[in-house]
């Protein structure tokens, strides 16, 4: 797994340079600096935990001595009721740390239970449900982690790790045999390797890509399912193959059938709600 403990804590000091500002007047007025208290993270909504480790990175961040006992491990199933960690220290700081720590495990929580949803589709099935850049600014590690704790994997983080080949590139490019070379002469030159996926619109195309060759994936843009079978069977296992666009929960199954070896939605972190959970203070 890629380590984002650099990104975590510039992320992590973004978010309460938002939300605290010059100071937590509401807590700085009624709380001694020296009081100890505790408070535990109740669930509240069924579905599937994420972002246990990440909010003890956030009481962390504050204090490396808070104490953080955690119940509930990230990727559990959940339910009203459950608690999914006690944290021990000064109120000031727990109180300073509840709303960035919410507002980080509600998403990431959300994003798993989508993903679960999808992933549960799929039983039985090879293909995989994949992530999209469709994410919020800043937040894309942590809807990526989220989606392999439901059970989803990644596909590429970035423009930087992967090179695809959409529509547009294509069209820029003066077709798919011009985008494909220039791609492949600018990895050779950089000195680059990068996996390169292709998007085809229709049958044609995924024949030009196959001619072609040295093409990692092809991605099936806004197929059906009876061109998505056909398409399955012309590549014939030459590349991995990915369906796109148009799919939903209803007939994912379907596409999956199909024989495809990813199904990517971004409806995993963009069409979601997020998990309702509170923070509550709790006797010593």
């Amino acid at each position: 797994m890629t380590d984002y403990s650099g990104e975590l804590k510039k992320f992590i000091s973004n978010a309460f340079q938002e939300d605290v500002g010059d100071g937590d007047h509401s807590s700085l007025c009624c709380i001694p600096p020296s009081a100890i208290g505790k408070a535990s993270l109740l669930i509240k909504q069924e579905g599937i935990l994420s972002g246990v480790e990440i909010a003890k990175e956030v009481f962390y961040f504050l204090d490396p001595q808070i104490k953080v006992e955690i119940f509930i491990t990230d990727s559990s199933k959940i339910k009203p009721g459950d608690i999914a960690f006690i944290v021990e220290g000064k109120e000031l700081l727990i109180l300073k740390a509840e709303r960035v720590v919410l507002n980080i495990m509600q998403r990431m929580s959300g994003i798993a239970t989508q993903t679960s949803l999808y992933a549960s589709e799929l039983l039985g099935l090879k293909t995989k449900v994949l992530d999209t850049r469709k994410t919020t600014p800043g937040m894309r590690f942590l809807e990526k982690i989220a989606v392999r704790h439901g059970g989803g994997e990644n596909h590429r983080m970035g423009l930087y790790d992967m090179i695809l080949l959409k529509d547009n590139h294509i069209d820029f490019a003066g077709g798919i045999e011009n985008a494909i070379r220039k791609a492949q002469q600018y990895l050779h030159d950089k000195e680059i390797e990068l996996q390169i996926e292709v998007e085809a619109r229709n049958l044609d195309d995924i024949r030009k890509i196959l001619g072609i060759g040295g093409v990692h994936r092809i991605m099936l843009d806004n197929f059906n399912l009876e061109n998505t079978r056909k398409a399955v069977e012309i590549i014939h296992g030459k590349t991995e193959t990915e369906s796109s666009g148009g799919i939903t929960l209803k007939n994912l199954r379907q596409y999956a059938e199909c024989g495809v070896d990813y199904i990517s939605a971004g409806a995993l972190t963009h069409h979601i709600s997020s998990l309702d959970m509170s923070l509550k203070a709790i006797p010593l």
